[in-house]
């Protein structure tokens, strides 16, 4: 099963499906329908006839159950998306594949001196003796989520091709523009059919969550006034100056370089401006739902003191939230975690159920009526030119889908 997860894998991170957070569109590039269309056309070869790809850029399939008409069982789904993310190049992917792992820094790119010092990453002694796929330096790997895709459907392929296999109704979606938080904003949960459903976007092996951030977005206009330099006295308003004593007025210690575990943030992301205009962007982040309230207050606060000191109208906010924790959602079906569990135990994984240091398709599903944890698809580093994927890590997670459903039919 590992080929055919690492030939799928390869041929999924070949198509740039890097999302557009500045498009209206759904989806927000028109290349992620270029791995839509691809995963319909397997899915359709392997002898799933109910699949379909709609207008919004959703994959939607049904494997229907095998057994007796009379044993009733859960309905199933698994859930990935195809998009990457737009933080670095996602076109002309050229993988390095590192078999039998010496447990020794990686030389990622020589040219750039760019490398993975096992003194920085010490995870990778995890998978001493194990094949590991990384990036070339250029661009990132897409693991987030082509991991995810490729372990799904090799888990739908074992199934169509193992007729003994027992199960129920299994649902498959594959959904876009997860990356800029707007995956399932078309998503029919009616549609897709499914009781309980997993996505397949956490980290290293063994991850399972049912817990994430509350998540919002913040865009600062920051209004300035151009003088020439000569003559700027009392007269000039330096919009890259504001900016910059804007974000002096966050507390330091709440960068995410300086938090972990339940700790939330404030993310600036992007800083863009001239002296007469400037933008700034945060995400911001919290798993307690009051301490996300203060976070996005302390936001809208800073802004009114920093109109009031350079005048109304010099900082304009737009302040919108993304996604919220899924924990309260998905506890009163406890159930589906503990099958999660029992299912990695099945394949020799040792559970590690954490707190999502982000988001996923999922805790928006939970809240439209869809509970939806999350499972490890094995990747590492997400988003940069240091992602890496250890493929052991993917035939393992494609198991745990497989024994997931193997658990719900019995």
């Amino acid at each position: 099963m590992k080929d055919k997860i690492l030939e799928k894998f390869l041929r999924y991170i070949s198509v740039d499906t890097a999302s557009d957070p500045e498009s209206s569109s759904q989806p927000s590039s028109a290349k992620q329908l270029d791995l839509s269309r691809m995963l319909l056309k397997e899915l359709k070869e392997m002898g799933i006839v109910d699949a379909s790809l709609d207008e919004f850029g959703y994959v939607m399939a049904t494997i229907p159950s095998n057994l007796p008409a009379e044993k009733k069982v859960p309905v199933i789904g698994f859930i990935a998306h195809v998009d990457s993310a737009p933080d670095a190049p996602g076109a002309g992917i050229n993988p390095q594949i590192i078999k039998e792992y010496n447990g020794e820094d990686i030389v990622i790119n020589k040219d750039k001196n760019m490398i993975m010092k096992v003194e920085e990453f010490p995870e990778l002694l995890k998978y001493r003796g194990q094949t590991i796929i990384t990036t070339d330096g250029n661009t990132l790997l897409a693991a987030d989520d082509k991991a995810g895709i490729a372990e799904i459907m090799s888990a739908a392929e074992y199934i169509m091709g193992n007729p003994d296999f027992m199960h129920g109704e299994i649902k498959i979606g594959f959904t876009p523009d997860e990356e800029i938080g707007r995956g399932v904003d078309k998503f029919d949960v009616t549609r897709f059919g499914a009781e309980y459903a997993y996505t397949l976007d956490g980290g290293e092996i063994g991850e399972l969550e049912y817990e994430n951030f509350n998540a919002a977005s913040a865009k600062i206009f920051i209004q300035g006034r151009n003088i020439h330099p000569g003559y700027a006295k009392d007269k000039m308003i330096n919009a890259i100056i504001l900016g910059t004593e804007f974000n002096s007025l966050l507390p330091v210690e709440q960068r995410p370089e300086f938090t972990q575990h339940y700790e939330g943030f404030f993310h600036i992301i992007r800083f863009d401006g001239t002296v007469e205009e400037a933008t700034i962007q945060y995400i911001i982040r919290d798993h307690d739902f009051e301490k996300f309230d203060f976070k996005k207050n302390l936001i809208e606060e800073s802004v009114t003191y920093m109109n009031k000191k350079y005048g109304r109208g010099t900082f304009r906010l737009e302040l919108k939230d993304q996604y919220f924790n899924m924990k309260k959602q998905v506890e009163p079906h406890y159930h589906i975690v503990e099958k999660a569990v029992t299912a990695m135990e099945m394949a020799g994984v040792k559970p590690q159920i954490k707190p999502i240091r982000g988001g996923t398709d999922g805790a928006r599903l939970s809240f439209m009526g869809l509970p939806c944890p999350n499972i490890f698809a094995g990747g590492h580093n997400f988003h940069g030119r240091y992602e890496y994927i250890p493929l052991e890590s993917m035939a393992k997670a494609t198991e745990v889908v497989l024994n997931i459903i193997k658990l719900y039919a019995k």
